[in-house]
C-alpha cells in the first residue's frame, strides 16, 4: 500500500481502518471544488504524486482547468516512510504561471499527514494554495483547504489501493 502516512505499524493499521470507496471518494473531492471555486480562480493544477493525481483530475474537471502539471516525491516504499526525493519538479512554463512563486496555483494530494511532502512543495511554491481531500493533525496546518480530518493513528484505504474481498465482522476481531 503507497500512501502518505507516517510510519505505521501493523496494529495502527488494524486499529483505525478508514477504508474509502469510490463513491465516496468522488464526493469528496467535488466537495473540495465547491470550497475551491470561492477561491479561485486558478491559473492550473499542480497534483503531488501519486495520490494527489485522482482527485487532481476530478477537481480539474470540476473547475474547467486543463493545465495540469505534477510534482513528484517519492517517501514510501510500501508502507514506510523515508527520505524525501524530488523525482520531478513543477515544469517551467507552470511555474511562470505562477510567477514563480506559485501564485494562482492549486496544489492538490489525497492526504497530507506529517506535513513533510507538503513541506517540500511549499517551499517551492510558497504562494500556491494547497488542498488535500483529507488532513491529519500534524500536516493540517499546511493546507489551506480540505474537507475531512481524521486522527493521525488512521490508515485510509484508497480505493485505487484495495479491492473487493470477504471482510469478518467487527465482533469476531475485525477492524
Amino acid at each position: 500500500m503507497v500512501n502518505n502516512h507516517s510510519e505505521p505499524g501493523a496494529l495502527e493499521r488494524a486499529g483505525k481502518p478508514f477504508p474509502v470507496s469510490w463513491d465516496q471518494f468522488h464526493r469528496d473531492c467535488r466537495a473540495l471544488t465547491w470550497r475551491l471555486n470561492e477561491v479561485g480562480p486558478f491559473h492550473a493544477i499542480i497534483a503531488i504524486t501519486r495520490g494527489g493525481l485522482v482527485p487532481a483530475a476530478i477537481v480539474a474537471r470540476e473547475l474547467g482547468l486543463r493545465v495540469i502539471d505534477t510534482v513528484c516525491v517519492a517517501s514510501y516504499d510500501h508502507d514506510q516512510q523515508g527520505e524525501l526525493r524530488v523525482l520531478k519538479g513543477v515544469s517551467a512554463d507552470i511555474a511562470k504561471l505562477g510567477g514563480g512563486t506559485g501564485k494562482g496555483l492549486l496544489i492538490v494530494d489525497d492526504l497530507v499527514d506529517t506535513g513533510k511532502t507538503g513541506r517540500l512543495v511549499r517551499e517551492m511554491l510558497p504562494d500556491a494554495h494547497f488542498a488535500a481531500v483529507y488532513a491529519k493533525p500534524q500536516g493540517r496546518p499546511l493546507v489551506d483547504t480540505f474537507i475531512t480530518e481524521v486522527s493521525q493513528d488512521t490508515w485510509i484505504h484508497f480505493p485505487w489501493d484495495t479491492a473487493l474481498s470477504f471482510q469478518p465482522p467487527i465482533r469476531d476481531g475485525a477492524g
